[in-house]
C-alpha cells in the first residue's frame, strides 16, 4: 500500500492572507445556502491549522472576520466582505468541508487550498431551462399529492415551469429580487388561473396554491432557525425578514393575479 501523505507542519501564512481566504470562503458559503455554524465551523477548521485565533460576525448581506497569531496578539487583521449574490448550490457546501478538512489535516498547501477554492466558486450550476422543467414537475406532483387530477397538474406544471423562467429571467437583468418574486408570482397565478376561469380542472384551487410552491424561500426558512438554535440572532432575524419579505411578495404576486382575473373564491 502506498504510504499516506505526511502532513506538512511548517508552512506559515500571514494574518492578512488567512483572513482574506477565511472571508472568501465564509461569504461563498453563506451565499451558497450554509447557515452561520456551519460557516464558523470550517472557517475556524481553517484559521486553527495555521496557528490562529478566529472570530466571525456572519449576516445576511456579508461576513466580519477577525484573526490573531495565539503567539502574537499584535499580529492580527479584521475585515469585511459582502456576500455574493444569493444562489443556492448545496454541492458548494460538501465540496468545501472536504477542503477545510485536509487543510486541517495539513494533506492541502495554502497555496493548493486557494487554487481549488477558486475551482469550487466555478462550480457551474444545472441549466436553467432543466431547472424550470423540474420546478414544474415538482409543482405537478405536489398537486396530485394535494387531490387534483391530470388536468389541474398539467396546468400546474406549465405555470410553475413559465414562472421559473420569468424569474430567472429578471433576475438575470439584475432587477430587484423581490420585483422578481413578484412578477413570476403573477405570471404563474395568471396562468394557473386559466383552471378556475375555464372549470376544466377537479380541483382548481389546489392548482393556484401548488403552482407558486417553488417560491417558497425554504433555504433561508431553514437557516434562520438553525441560526436561531445556535446564538447567531443576527443572522437568524435578517435570514427570517428575508423570507417574511419574499413570503409578502409571492402574496403580492398571486393578488394582483386573482383579482384581474376575477377570481372571487380562493
Amino acid at each position: 500500500m502506498e504510504k499516506e501523505k505526511e502532513k506538512d507542519t511548517s508552512e506559515t501564512v500571514k494574518a492578512n492572507e488567512i483572513a482574506d481566504f477565511i472571508l472568501d470562503t465564509g461569504a461563498f458559503l453563506m451565499a451558497s445556502g450554509a447557515h452561520s455554524g456551519r460557516v464558523w465551523r470550517n472557517c475556524k477548521r481553517i484559521a486553527g491549522r495555521y496557528g490562529y485565533h478566529l472570530n466571525i460576525n456572519p449576516t445576511f448581506t456579508g461576513i466580519l472576520v477577525s484573526v490573531w497569531d495565539k503567539n502574537d496578539d499584535s499580529n492580527a487583521v479584521t475585515r469585511y466582505k459582502t456576500s455574493p449574490q444569493n444562489l443556492v448550490h448545496l454541492e458548494v457546501l460538501t465540496l468545501i468541508s472536504h477542503l477545510s478538512w485536509r487543510i486541517a489535516d495539513g494533506i492541502t498547501s495554502f497555496a493548493d487550498a486557494r487554487v481549488e477554492l477558486e475551482g469550487i466558486k466555478k462550480q457551474k450550476h444545472y441549466p436553467f431551462w432543466f431547472v424550470a422543467f423540474m420546478v414544474g414537475v415538482s409543482c405537478a406532483c405536489l398537486c396530485v399529492l394535494a387531490g387534483g387530477n391530470v388536468v389541474d397538474a398539467g396546468i400546474t406544471f406549465l405555470a410553475a415551469m413559465v414562472g421559473s423562467l420569468v424569474k430567472y429571467y429578471i433576475t438575470r437583468k439584475n432587477f430587484n429580487q423581490f420585483l422578481a418574486v413578484i412578477v413570476a408570482s403573477c405570471a404563474t397565478t395568471m396562468i394557473a388561473g386559466a383552471d378556475t376561469i375555464l372549470g376544466i380542472g377537479k380541483l382548481p384551487e389546489i392548482t393556484l396554491a401548488t403552482s407558486v410552491l417553488y417560491l417558497i424561500p425554504g433555504v433561508p426558512l431553514i437557516n434562520s432557525v438553525i441560526d436561531l438554535l445556535e446564538g447567531y440572532f443576527s443572522a437568524s432575524i435578517a435570514r427570517s425578514l428575508y423570507a417574511a419579505s419574499v413570503l409578502l411578495c409571492i402574496a403580492v404576486g398571486m393578488t394582483l393575479s386573482i383579482t384581474l382575473l376575477g377570481i372571487s373564491k380562493f
